[in-house]
């Protein structure tokens, strides 16, 4: 067995989400639930099929972000693995939940913004996701100056109010 990390490749601002799956049917359900969540999301969806023919499945309503999907679950080469990119202006915080409650889905392993790294295990047999590196180590603890600012970019985006 051997370790590998690939990097997803996506625009700075790109949000997407990344998680495992056990069934074909995955690339509709989610399509669904997703245009069903949020109406005129903006998205692109991409899923490495395990079995039969070990395609990358892919849907979505935005045609950059599908392309960004595909080239990414490819790079990864994960059976059973989905990656979802998110339009400008659409988060993960607004759809996790709903991807989430897909009855295929088996686990999230993050939803962000920000670099990744993907850790994979490669055997004869394929390849597997181990977990992330999401984003960067932290720096230090946040002071009442970084509180303040917290609270106010939460409630400027409209997500506290």
């Amino acid at each position: 067995m051997e370790f590998i990390t690939v990097r997803i490749e996506k625009p700075e601002d790109a949000n997407f989400i990344l998680g495992q799956t056990h069934f074909i049917k995955t690339v509709e359900d989610i399509h669904e639930a997703l245009v069903g969540a949020v109406p005129g999301i903006k998205f692109g969806l991409a899923f490495c099929e395990a079995s039969g023919k070990c395609l990358v499945r892919w849907s979505g309503t935005d045609p950059a972000m599908i392309e960004l999907a595909k080239k990414n679950a490819s790079a990864l080469g994960a059976g059973h693995s989905f990656i979802v990119f998110l339009g400008s202006g659409f988060f993960p915080v607004n759809v996790l939940n709903t991807v989430k409650a897909v009855p295929e889905v088996c686990r999230i392993f993050c939803a962000t913004a920000n670099p990744t790294e993907v850790v994979l295990a490669q055997t004869d047999q394929g390849r597997g996701i181990l977990g992330v590196v999401d984003g960067s180590s932290p720096k230090g603890v946040e002071g009442d100056a970084d509180i303040q600012w917290r609270k106010e970019l939460l409630r400027q985006i409209g997500y506290k109010l």
